[in-house]
């Protein structure tokens, strides 16, 4: 009877120790970035620059995002014409 309460207890504590390790495993598992997102893109307006896309389109100082724009799209230059598609990254 003894030995069997043992084997028992101890096939509960394998038990609990795998589901255990299965949880951690779920709960540490690297799931989809939230922060990785598809790039927005923007097609040019009569009148728009580079400088007032990335102004209306980001927050703050659009020094950096119109650089950003700029290589995004492999621009050399600033120069965008009524039509074309932006990717804003």
């Amino acid at each position: 009877m003894f030995e069997r309460n043992i084997y028992l207890r101890r096939r509960l504590v394998a038990l609990a120790a795998i589901a255990s390790l299965v949880l951690a495993a779920l709960t540490l598992w690297p799931a989809a970035s939230s922060g990785a997102r598809p790039p927005r893109t923007h097609v040019v307006h009569p009148g728009e620059t580079v400088w007032s896309i990335a102004s209306d389109a980001y927050r703050g100082d659009p020094r950096a995002h119109v650089e950003q724009i700029l290589q995004s799209n492999r621009l050399a230059t600033a120069t965008v014409r009524v039509g074309q598609t932006l990717v804003l990254p």
